[in-house]
């Protein structure tokens, strides 16, 4: 996405995490990586607090790019190489990089976690992560954050690692979307990246991203392929999310174009799971929009309680829910504004959190959630709602209870009704607008009278203001209408089977309001005589599953806790279910209405008396084979007579169930038991397996402690050992320098290449010698000595191994004899030359007088 006028884009990052046997990995991976990439790269290791790092100098030597420790407030550049210092967390924010003291004592510390969660917050879908050897599973969460927003993860083929739990352990949570060793690691990551990276710079044009007719086919047939393999239609997801999405799975796997991706999504079924889980959106967070949930907390949840009667149980249906994050947030937002407002004590909440994933349900089932959730959740609801562990907090178990966590697709299945309270958050805006329209009279329906509807921020009601009215716009709070009708008896037949079978909406010229047709008059009077005086009804099919809905049925049905099951047995109330199963089977076998007089049911108003009546359909075709069940309330003047009244009509009811059922009734019932006393058992069983795996699980663990704690004894006293020769060196170096400037000779000490390695301090005076001239070519020194000779003759002993002695006069008269000899290490390797230099002053200047006065001998 462009980034804003005058507003400089931000470099895009990758992120490196390694831990023990990183280093092989990061020279790898670096030294593949061009020094052009127009990316930055942020490695975070975990070092020794307690000692200086080397890392930034190791890695110098093998990549070009610049490399810097990081330090505070530094901008990041592009082809950049950035690495964390010791005790330091390391972050990324606002295009710079920050660091923090560790907020963990030592051996709890996460460091890679903490810059993956940072780079996701920073950068989102551009977030590049890769993680490399390693023990333990830091990386793990930060990999999962970055994934969640869309962006690019890799880990190292853990058989190409020194230490493989870092990478198996990213590997295994599935958020790896890059397997391969260091070297192709960097080449197929950069690659899927592609080049320009920077968001002002469009990206060219790739098959994969040129729209076409034979594009719009081969996405076709991704979408074919997904909704056969998931069951769930992303038809009606907006273009551009599917588009990006899928893009990014083309690019990964190296492949041309959408027609490609087809025909490899064809033949691999384990890649539909991974581009299914892809276009799922997983972002979610805990009281994220604190506007939002101080609002509820304050003023609608206190609402709803006040409402409510005692020893009612509120209901809420959390749509999309993810890992669960906000639907335990509604949980306590609850419990705090229950605290608030004491005179309530018998008022409940029960949530139900539904989404598509299979995995973020699993996932919010256990509750359990990194430490880094500390910076959206107070200290205070930590300290109250949450239970800490090892490795992060988990929910506790009154607040787990309050919330029902289910599988549903709200496209496909039915949804949940007589809800008080609904929140889709951040859901509608990757739908497409068709979608949207008819979900929001969906989400009508299951509210009830009273009942409050929470969009997300960029969400609205859309057209439909006449089914909802603000309650405060800006945070997108709604309250349900009562006095509009969504459609007519005929809403949730033409709602279900999919939504996905809608047909595609054609705009229209609105009709005059003014001048209504005598038909349409007809119409709308006979809707109102439906929905204000027929009684409710249901129309089922040869399974019971309710396929049509007419007037208000909730006093008699109640949809059952867990998945969604749209069926009558399940879901008529105590006191219906049995007499209806049984009117249900006899109607099959007769023509004429089954009546069942006077049955008596718990519904939310209290105990209540109703009339059903069961009627097998034969006309019209389409409600052939099908069942129309009627419910009618008994008067209230039937029911207030007296006992003797009561009486009767009980009389009735046993008339209408004779001995014969409640003998079924109770056969099912010992068979019920008996079921489940054999499920408890198994599962009692499975329990003890699984106790003892635990126990052995844990002794494993203990004598793994152990074999670690052998091995960083080990490492220690190898350690220790090293420091002692570290140390033996320095003094021999100090012994060898001492010697060699103690004697008025100067030495001078080249390798191979004729580069300066060493020298002495009377070399320094003869030749100009610096510290920082160590590693410089013989040829770019300056000297007094008249020997211009001086470099061929030294490759000419470099390559004869022959020494050369010459008598050489400086500029300041001075004679030196310069002598050029091999250097031969210990184990007889030539390893450069030796250069000494003699003054010879005296010597000359005695030859001299000699030579003039040859009696002076």
């Amino acid at each position: 996405m462009p980034s804003s006028a005058g507003a400089a884009p931000h470099t895009r990052v990758v992120g490196i995490g390694a831990s023990a046997g990183g280093l092989p990995a990061l020279e790898l991976f670096l030294g593949h990586v061009p020094p052009r990439s127009g990316l930055a790269y942020v490695v975070v290791q975990h070092l020794d607090p307690t000692h200086k790092a080397l890392l930034p100098e190791l890695l110098q030597r093998i990549t070009p790019m610049p490399v810097h420790a990081a330090e505070q407030g530094m901008q990041i550049e592009p082809d950049c190489v950035y690495v964390i210092p010791p005790n330091a967390e390391l972050t990324i924010a606002d295009g710079t990089l920050r660091l923090a003291p560790p907020a963990q004592p030592r051996g709890f510390r996460l460091p890679v976690n903490v810059l993956f969660s940072s780079l996701a917050s920073a950068q989102g879908e551009r977030a590049i992560a890769v993680v490399l050897s390693g023990m333990g599973s830091d990386g793990t969460l930060g990999a999962q954050a970055i994934k969640a927003v869309g962006g690019l993860t890799g880990a190292q083929t853990p058989d190409t690692a020194q230490f493989d739990s870092m990478p198996r352990s990213v590997i295994a949570a599935g958020c790896a979307d890059v397997i391969a060793p260091p070297a192709e690691l960097a080449v197929r990551l950069i690659a899927c990246a592609g080049v320009p990276l920077t968001e002002d710079t469009p990206t060219p044009a790739t098959p994969a991203t040129a729209p076409g007719v034979l594009e719009a086919d081969a996405l076709q047939q991704i979408l074919t392929l997904l909704h056969e393999r998931t069951r769930h239609e992303f038809a009606l997801y907006k273009q551009s999310t599917l588009r990006r999405r899928i893009e990014r799975r083309i690019s990964i796997h190296g492949l041309p174009d959408y027609a490609r991706y087809a025909e490899f999504l064809a033949a691999n079924p384990a890649e539909i799971d991974l581009l299914f889980k892809e276009l799922l959106i997983g972002v979610t967070s805990f009281f994220r929009d604190p506007a939002v949930w101080q609002m509820l907390r304050e003023q609608t949840l206190p609402d709803l309680l006040a409402r409510s009667p005692t020893e009612h149980t509120l209901r809420a249906w959390v749509i999309g829910c993810s890992t669960g994050e906000e639907a335990y947030s509604l949980a306590m937002t609850f419990s705090e504004a229950k605290a608030a407002n004491p005179g309530d004590p018998g008022v409940t909440l029960q949530i139900f959190a539904s989404d598509l994933s299979p995995d973020a349900i699993a996932a919010a089932r256990r509750g359990s959630y990194p430490l880094s959730i500390s910076s959206s959740v107070s200290a205070e609801r930590l300290e109250r709602f949450f239970t800490r562990h090892d490795n992060g907090y988990r929910v506790n178990e009154r607040i787990r209870d309050m919330v029902l966590f289910a599988q549903h697709d709200v496209i496909l299945d039915p949804p949940f009704t007589r809800l008080d309270l609904l929140l889709c958050r951040n859901l509608l805006i990757y739908f497409d607008p068709a979608l949207q329209r008819r979900l929001i009279p969906l989400f009508h329906y299951s509210l009830r009278p009273g009942g409050v509807l929470l969009l997300g921020t960029s969400e609205t009601v859309g057209r439909f203001s006449q089914l909802f009215a603000p309650i405060d716009p800006k945070l997108r709070l709604y309250l349900r209408q009562d006095t509009v009708s969504i459609g007519g008896p005929g809403f949730l037949l033409r709602a279900f089977p999919p939504l996905s079978s809608m047909s595609k909406e054609f705009s229209v010229q609105p009709s005059n309001p003014t001048d209504p047709a005598p038909d349409a008059l007809q119409t709308a009077a006979d809707e109102l005589l439906l929905q204000v005086y027929s009684p409710a009804a249901v129309v089922v099919n040869a399974e019971g599953d309710i396929v049509y809905i007419s007037g208000r049925t909730g006093k008699y049905l109640e949809p059952a806790a867990g998945r969604a099951n749209w069926n009558i047995h399940v879901m008529a109330r105590e006191g219906l279910r049995v007499p209806v199963a049984d009117a249900l089977r006899q109607a099959q076998l007769q023509s004429t209405p089954i009546e069942l007089p006077c049955l008596s049911l718990q519904s939310p108003e209290g105990e209540v008396l109703v009339d059903v009546t069961v009627q097998a359909l034969e006309k019209p075709a389409p409600l052939k084979s099908m069942v129309m069940i009627v419910f009618r309330d008994v008067p209230a003047t039937a029911q207030a007579q007296g006992g003797a009244g009561r009486t009767q009509a009980a009389g009735h009811t046993d008339q209408a169930a004779p001995p014969r059922h409640y003998e079924q009734e109770i056969l099912r019932l010992r068979e019920q038991a008996r079921a489940s006393r054999e499920e408890l058992q198994s599962t009692n069983e499975e329990l003890q397996s699984t106790n003892e795996e635990l126990q052995s699980t844990n002794e494993e663990l203990t004598t793994s402690k152990e074999e670690m704690q052998s091995m960083n004894e080990e490492l220690q006293t190898i350690n220790n050992e090293l420091q002692s020769k570290l140390d033996d060196l320095a003094l021999a170096q100090s012994d060898m320098t001492n010697v060699l400037n103690s004697i008025e000779i100067a030495i001078l000490f080249l390798d191979q290449d004729l580069n300066v390695r060493r020298y002495t301090d009377r070399a320094a005076s003869i030749i100009n010698l610096r510290e920082s001239d160590v590693g410089r070519p013989l040829t770019d020194l300056t000297t007094s000595l008249q020997y211009p000779e001086m470099h061929d003759d030294a490759l000419t002993t470099l390559r004869t191994l022959v020494p050369t002695e010459k008598q050489i006069t400086a500029n300041d008269d001075q004679w030196f004899s310069v002598r050029i000899m091999p250097y031969r290490r210990l184990d007889n390797v030539i390893d450069g030359l030796v250069i000494t230099l003699v003054d010879i002053t005296a010597t000359k200047a005695l030859e001299a007088a000699l030579r003039k006065d040859p009696d002076a001998r």
